[in-house]
């Protein structure tokens, strides 16, 4: 088989584990769908990331990206490992989750194309660490709202460098034709910054730039952060403005297939780094600290999904269809971007395959396909199956469709495992509705 899994991924029945438990037994325990994470895989991937900025001896940030995967527990688990380990969030509802988790409101940055002036309102009032400022209406309210308050915070200008990353085009983020930042050539990065540098109530740090997402290649981001030091040189020379920090966002990606051949995500940090370095020697800059935001490339690899197997339609001399339980409304990655998963049979994962499959969602869509050519060994109902690498904007994403309950959602380690989000009930889907009364 191409699908790939650790030895100790398999216990002594020839069952799947998942932080050393047995996948069946959280089948059982908990019910189907169901997400599972490895909470030391996730641990380990932002050490790994700390390690590579400490190792070249640069100031840095790892801001976790929240829209990823954004319930309470990920940000109590990401808190105690340091202050360099920061969050990202883009709405109310990010914001909210995690400061009710606990997590430091200064270790938090509110990104986001359209803020309201209430999220922006919430966000002063709760004294996030920085603003990203997107657009000249958000400066404006952001004034409106800092006047109020008054209030002061520190805000970067998140711009559009220009660079078209190779990935698909509604997770490109970087060209000139995006709904995202400031333009350069324009000369908008350049108005921006002058208004925020003469607003008081507005500490400017530094520069933002996100190029996109799944991105494999190093070239990009090397681009990018070329394209931030000389946006910064250039402030330096022309107004007299030293950015404390360039924020070069995340997208680093991550094997999904047997296709898929990305680096190791601390690999795309030390060019980045390198770079900078390279760049702030060659124009005379101080070294500015280093900001990435990662998310796939933290919970991706981290999360699996559970299904149980349903029904089965063979079509003679075409394919065969095996439907789970679950389908578009846990990971609608497949429909929208036409992403690939691997999947493995739980009770045991290193069966040979025997045949492939188009594996189907119970949704009522027929654009409900988790996988367009499944390579499975023979399946039944009533089977389990687990889907790799599905951490990242599954959960994320989910909806109730066809008025189906979302999964729950488990965190393993070393053995054992905790119900970190509860599964929604048909009571759930129905408690904001109310009746009608107009005759």
């Amino acid at each position: 088989m191409n699908v790939q899994l650790q030895p100790a991924q398999v216990n002594g029945a020839g069952h799947l584990t998942i932080g050393g438990v047995d996948t069946l037994k959280l089948a059982e325990q908990y019910g189907t769908p169901l997400m599972v994470y490895d909470v030391n895989q996730i641990v380990n991937q932002v050490e790994n990331f700390k390690r590579v900025f400490e190792e070249r001896g640069v100031d840095y940030v790892v801001s976790y990206a929240s829209k990823a995967f954004a319930i309470k527990a990920i940000y109590q688990l990401l808190k105690p490992l340091g202050a360099h380990v920061h969050a990202d969030v883009v709405s109310a509802g990010e914001m909210y989750t995690a400061l009710s988790a606990g997590f430091p409101a200064e270790r938090l940055t509110f990104h986001g194309n359209n803020k309201s002036y209430q999220e922006l309102s919430m966000a002063v009032e709760h004294h996030l660490g920085t603003i990203v400022i997107d657009n000249f209406h958000e400066i404006e309210l952001l004034d409106e709202v800092l006047n109020e308050q008054n209030a002061t915070t520190d805000v970067m200008l998140r711009i559009t460098p220009g660079i078209a990353a190779h990935t698909h085009q509604y997770t490109a983020t970087g060209q000139v034709d995006s709904k995202f930042g400031f333009d350069l050539d324009s000369g908008q990065a350049d108005k921006a910054l002058q208004e925020v540098l003469t607003n008081p109530r507005m500490k400017m740090r530094g520069v933002h730039v996100h190029i996109g997402s799944q991105i494999f290649e190093l070239n990009g981001f090397q681009l990018a952060a070329r394209k931030l030091m000389g946006v910064i040189a250039h402030w330096a020379n022309d107004y007299g403005y030293q950015a404390e920090i360039i924020n070069v966002g995340g997208g680093f990606g991550i094997r999904y297939v047997s296709a898929d051949h990305p680096l190791k995500p601390e690999e795309f940090v030390a060019a980045i780094i390198d770079t900078v370095k390279e760049e702030a020697q060659q124009l005379g800059l101080k070294l500015p600290a280093i900001w990435i935001e990662p998310g796939r490339s933290i919970v991706g690899p981290a999360g699996y999904t559970l299904y149980t197997v349903g029904s089965r339609k063979d079509i003679p001399n075409l394919r065969s269809y095996v439907s789970v339980d679950g389908g578009m409304g846990d990971n609608i990655r497949p429909a929208l971007y036409q992403a690939e998963y691997e999947t493995v049979l739980a009770n045991d994962p290193q069966a040979p395959v025997a045949e492939h499959v188009r594996l189907a969602g119970k949704y009522c869509e027929s654009g409900d396909i988790l996988a367009q050519y499944a390579a499975l060994p023979k399946t039944k109902p009533g089977d389990v199956l687990a889907m790799l690498d599905t951490g990242a904007y599954g959960y994320t994403m989910a909806s109730n469709y066809n008025r189906n309950p979302r999964p729950a959602v488990v965190f393993v380690k070393d053995g054992q495992s905790q119900l970190v989000v509860k599964r929604e009930t048909v009571e759930d889907l129905a408690r904001l509705d109310q009746s009608y009364r107009l005759g």
